[in-house]
């Protein structure tokens, strides 16, 4: 009988906290569909809902990078089981708890909920860099550009007057726009491989 490797081991777990993640933000379109006669859409959400799915997928891809890893300390599993539990966090805070009677504001959800997003949505890049110098050696000087974000979504989240929508609605559509241009700019770069 064949042993599994230290990265299938600690993969698994990785894999299940992904896995609720995306539960979490399909469960939560589905209800939003099965509720579609009383949801007011708000299309800066819809585009946070579709960045954090598609992080969560991402997320998971990269994690196959780690296969060379010969051996896993506590530490850095922690470490790397950090990105995949800020991602499920944002994965249930994109989405009413339990829908209300009435009608569900899409656009009031948001306003009163994006301090909560944009604090850990502002971890991520964060994560991201430090995974990249620390676990899979790469250079600060391709990392740069993702200081911006985190910067970014902290100034929006400790502002305490009301930022004007068409800045959330700027920072939502870059966001989405900055996500698919680097998959398609490295679209060659994810591929599965021995």
């Amino acid at each position: 009988m064949d042993s599994i490797s230290p990265f299938e081991y600690v993969t698994v777990l990785i894999s299940i906290i992904l896995g609720l993640g995306i539960t979490q933000v399909l469960t939560g379109i589905a209800d939003l569909i099965h509720q579609s006669n009383r949801v007011k859409l708000y299309w800066p959400h819809v585009l946070w809902v579709i960045v954090i799915l598609i992080l969560h997928i991402q997320d998971w891809w990269a994690t196959y990078d780690l296969r060379s890893e010969a051996s896993w300390s506590l530490g850095i599993f922690l470490f790397v089981m950090i990105y995949p539990i800020i991602l499920f966090i944002l994965a249930r805070l994109l989405f009413p708890f339990g829908l209300q009677e009435g009608t569900v504001d899409l656009r009031t959800f948001y306003f009163e909920n994006h301090r909560k997003i944009f604090l850990f949505g502002s971890v991520l890049p964060l994560l991201s860099i430090l995974d990249a110098l620390l676990v899979r050696d790469m250079w600060i000087d391709t990392q740069w550009l993702k200081l911006f974000f985190p910067a970014l979504l902290l100034i929006m989240c400790i502002r305490k007057k009301p930022t004007a929508e068409w800045v959330h609605q700027f920072i939502a559509l870059a966001f989405f726009t900055i996500l698919v241009v680097t998959i398609i700019i490295e679209w060659n770069n994810w591929t599965l491989s021995n």
